[in-house]
């Protein structure tokens, strides 16, 4: 089985508190979009790094402040375990998975062998220490995906810093100067999407070194909050909308796109859109996570 887990964030009086939701296909081909209960167990820890590998979720602290913590989610029995500690403290780190690996790669001030460290998801033993990045990363990552091998961290700033985990090398490359949200960024077929309030759905030509649109998409609703992910081979698009102006209430759309490459470049062909449910308004969308359970 294959679900998608969203997490909205809603902040009032300055704390931040999650909510998850869960994406199912049902039987009729439907998407059933339902609320689920995912207390993570660290009140100190306001926006750890999270990524999924197979059926279990792992939430890496160290957001605002160092930690060398790390819980896993068993999506199979709705239970947290702690899991082995990094062998430093990191924050405002990037991380990513790269085969059966989890990479943290930067936030660690005062050890120098530590600065980036890996976790293999498949022998479950230790935490040890990765290639040092020759470049040094910036803080305030917005997101992080995986590419080509690579730990990639992209910068509101408007750049994209890629780390080698084989050699520690860096590569980076500049971002189309344009909105975009954390969660409106995935990599499938071992391209890099990110949707552009303005520009709308873009990939990244790694021959070429240049952003491309997206052929075919011209009707895809322009919006600015959205989430991507790859689902049953195709990228679920996800989007909040009022149903009424000013409705305490949000409607969430999703939309299924196929991807299909030539030497053109990137064809989308988009699906009707569905109403899968609604969350209240305010609610800003925070991850989206693919597990197969």
């Amino acid at each position: 089985n294959i679900t998608l887990y969203i997490c909205f964030m809603h902040t009032t009086d300055e704390v931040d508190t999650p909510y998850w939701f869960t994406l199912r296909r049902t039987e009729n081909n439907n998407n059933q979009f339902v609320s689920f209960d995912l207390a993570f167990p660290d009140p100190d820890e306001p926006m750890p790094s999270i990524i999924a590998y197979g059926p279990e979720i792992f939430f890496i602290s160290g957001s605002l402040v160092p930690s060398s913590t790390m819980w896993i989610f068993d999506t199979r029995t709705n239970k947290f375990r702690r899991g082995p500690s990094m062998k430093a403290d990191h924050f405002f780190k990037s991380v990513g998975l790269v085969g059966s690996k989890v990479y943290v790669v930067g936030g660690n001030t005062s050890d120098e062998i530590h600065q980036a460290e890996s976790f293999d998801v498949k022998t479950r033993q230790s935490w040890e220490p990765a290639p040092r990045p020759v470049k040094e990363r910036p803080n305030l990552s917005t997101a992080d995906v995986s590419l080509d091998r690579k730990v990639c961290s992209l910068m509101a700033a408007g750049e994209t810093v890629c780390y080698n985990t084989g050699d520690g090398s860096c590569e980076v490359f500049a971002l189309p100067k344009d909105l975009w949200w954390r969660t409106g960024v995935c990599v499938m077929g071992n391209v890099l999407y990110v949707y552009y309030a303005r520009f709308g759905l873009m990939w990244y030509d790694t021959e070429l070194r240049l952003w491309r649109r997206v052929n075919g998409l011209d009707d895809l609703k322009k919006v600015r909050y959205v989430a991507m992910a790859e689902y049953y081979g195709k990228m679920a698009f996800l989007w909040r909308d009022f149903a009424v102006v000013g409705s305490v209430m949000e409607e969430i759309w999703c939309r299924m796109i196929g991807l299909e490459r030539s030497e053109e470049g990137i064809t989308g062909i988009a699906e009707t859109a569905q109403l899968v449910g609604c969350v209240p308004s305010g609610y800003t969308l925070q991850h989206c996570l693919l597990v197969s359970e």
